[in-house]
């Protein structure tokens, strides 16, 4: 059997996929990257109303301390979604439900 180190240039893009893939990380680091996307697409003033925020099954769940706030971005949530998968540079928001 021959060693593929020897044989095969891979980028270090590629190699990073393989071990994501091989440990199951992509669940736990799109949850990161999504959290990210929406502190940084709706801005710094949102963190002091964002409470948690959960992704799991491309749906994003956000718990809001102001219900006003609550209110005004649920008319937006297409907006929001295409905003943050934009950000993200993949389709990986499905739904928002915010809370």
């Amino acid at each position: 059997m021959k060693n593929k180190r020897a044989n095969e240039e891979q980028s270090m893009k590629d190699l990073m996929d393989i071990f994501k893939q091989k440990h199951k990380l992509n669940p736990g680091l799109d949850k990161v990257d999504v959290e990210k996307a929406w502190m940084n697409e709706l801005g710094p003033a949102m963190k002091n109303y964002t409470d948690t925020i959960r992704f799991k099954n491309n749906i994003l769940t956000v718990h809001l301390s102001s219900s006003t706030l609550r209110e005004e971005l649920s008319y937006g949530k297409a907006k929001i979604i295409k905003r943050l998968n934009e950000s993200l540079g993949r389709e990986l928001i499905q739904k928002i439900i915010l809370r």
